[in-house]
């Protein structure tokens, strides 16, 4: 029998202010994406993996992706966690999620498109026996600047402002957390990398490995590269008469 996934959070709260006039009435996670808000892709893809439940945390122009999405998307149950008003952060964000998402889950960045196993790196990090677990693809600064340095199966540097050379990993943006991590972090500190940081120097982080590219909307031009990829994807179904491996309705 598949063991069943964690909860997994998605991190959507951001404004996306490098999307420019694309956001300036719509949240991010509706931004239309090879014909369907991308948050509407991001479902689809954890639902074919087996994700049964995620926690939402949104934040700017929130209501709109509630009065969209709903609370049930490709069989996916989705509860909402409202961002505090005034300045947050990634890490603040899952801090005020913790009681919906219990004492394992995984993390998910909203403006991802992460083609991985979800259910092997859920399995992985389980066996691995470490309170926390980070997706991470050899890039040798092809995607984006490599920042995490990998030792076997732990990441034990981590440093997404100032990436040192020696790092030829980059973090996925897939991740794992159990909730006494969150809890134990200072709470001045709110960023979710700050507490990967952390871990990763005190041998906490366990690596698994990405075999795929990642894909994002984070950027107009990797907006449209995600976008052409996408249909792509649709196209070659299309062909095979194929459809998605999702249960329920998405908008």
């Amino acid at each position: 029998m598949t063991p069943t996934l964690p909860p997994v959070c998605i991190l959507a709260g951001g404004r996306g202010t490098r999307l420019g006039d694309r956001v300036r009435n719509i949240p991010k996670p509706l931004v239309e994406v090879a014909g369907a808000p991308f948050l509407v892709h991001q479902l689809r893809l954890l639902a074919s993996h087996g994700v049964t439940d995620i926690v939402l945390c949104v934040g700017y122009l929130a209501e709109m992706i509630l009065e969209r999405i709903g609370t049930t998307c490709c069989g996916i149950r989705i509860t909402y966690q409202f961002d505090a008003p005034g300045p947050g952060g990634t890490l603040s964000a899952i801090r005020d999620a913790l009681d919906a998402l219990g004492e394992r889950f995984l993390v998910l960045y909203g403006d991802a498109y992460l083609r991985i196993d979800y259910g092997a790196a859920a399995a992985a990090w389980r066996r691995a026996g470490t309170p926390a677990m980070m997706a991470v693809l050899r890039n040798e600064n092809r995607w984006d600047a490599s920042n995490a340095l990998v030792d076997g199966a732990r990441v034990i540097a981590y440093d997404k402002r100032s990436p040192q050379p020696r790092m030829t990993w980059i973090d996925y943006g897939l991740g794992g957390l159990e909730s006494r991590v969150v809890t134990r972090a200072a709470r001045a500190s709110t960023d979710l990398g700050d507490l990967y940081a952390e871990l990763a120097r005190r041998g906490q982080l366990f690596a698994f490995e990405a075999t795929e590219r990642f894909y994002e909307i984070g950027t107009p031009e990797s907006l449209e590269e995600t976008d052409r990829f996408l249909r792509g994807l649709q196209q070659a179904g299309d062909e095979h008469g194929e459809a998605p491996a999702v249960r329920g309705e998405c908008p």
